[in-house]
């Protein structure tokens, strides 16, 4: 299937990509992630920790095991701090 992944923040500074269009056989989040991370040093860079990381799926927040069967769209982005 074709899932467009968005980066953001400095994990799109170690990707080098604000997005791309990826083919993935993932079944989950983490699946995703692992594969995304084989693709180049800056992807294996960013995407290397899991917990660093937060995920939407659809524009819905995603946990690492959630499931990607029919997701379009996958955000993946530092967790955020706000006052």
């Amino acid at each position: 299937m074709a899932v467009e992944v968005l980066y953001f923040a400095w994990v799109r500074e170690r990707v080098g990509l604000p997005r791309e269009t990826v083919e993935t056989g993932a079944a989950t989040m983490r699946d995703l992630l692992a594969e995304l991370a084989l693709r180049s040093a800056g992807h294996a860079a960013a995407l290397g920790d899991h917990a660093a990381l937060r995920c939407a799926i659809d524009q819905q927040l995603a946990g690492l095991d959630a499931p990607l069967v029919g997701a379009r769209e996958v955000a993946i982005f530092p967790p955020m701090t706000g006052g």
